[in-house]
């Protein structure tokens, strides 16, 4: 017996790290787009965005990517638990949400503490709203194509 649970264990531990794997890959390629984005919206309206670039890899830059996959991969890991088998909705957007505010909400609180103006980190914070959704949408569409299983709740 012991040895069929281990076996069951095993299993559901690999299927968590496929998922986790997909989403940090997902939610590191959503943020990079958007960091490019980013610099290429706000070059022309802030002088001192000149120099900094997301074509020109810097340390800040890898570590903020790095740091952007870590949280996708916990992202991925525990929205496959949260989600199970069942089709509740409420389930769904309030993991995106409750990942997507804490990332938001602490970027918010690091910018007030170093700036005045409130809404380039506001609009980070939607972007972290945003980057979940999109993650947890590729994770949906994973799970429909059976490229692994969902949490199986009844055991």
């Amino acid at each position: 017996m012991k040895q069929i649970y281990n076996a069951e264990l095993r299993l559901e531990r690999l299927e968590s790290l496929k998922a986790g794997t997909l989403c940090a890959l997902s939610f590191s390629a959503i943020f990079i787009l958007a960091a490019i984005f980013n610099d290429l919206l706000f070059e022309e309206y802030f002088t001192q965005l000149n120099n900094v670039s997301i074509i020109t890899l810097n340390w800040q830059r890898l570590i903020s990517a790095g740091i952007a996959g870590f949280c996708g991969f916990l992202f991925g890991v525990t929205y496959r638990y949260i989600i199970r088998e069942d089709e509740n909705p409420h389930l769904k957007t309030g993991s995106v949400f409750a990942f997507g505010l804490i990332r938001g909400l602490t970027q918010v609180d690091i910018g007030l503490n170093f700036s005045l103006s409130i809404l380039p980190f506001a609009l980070l914070a939607l972007e972290s709203v945003l980057e979940f959704a999109v993650t947890a949408f590729v994770l949906d569409r994973a799970l429909k194509f059976g490229w692994f299983k969902p949490f199986d709740s009844s055991k």
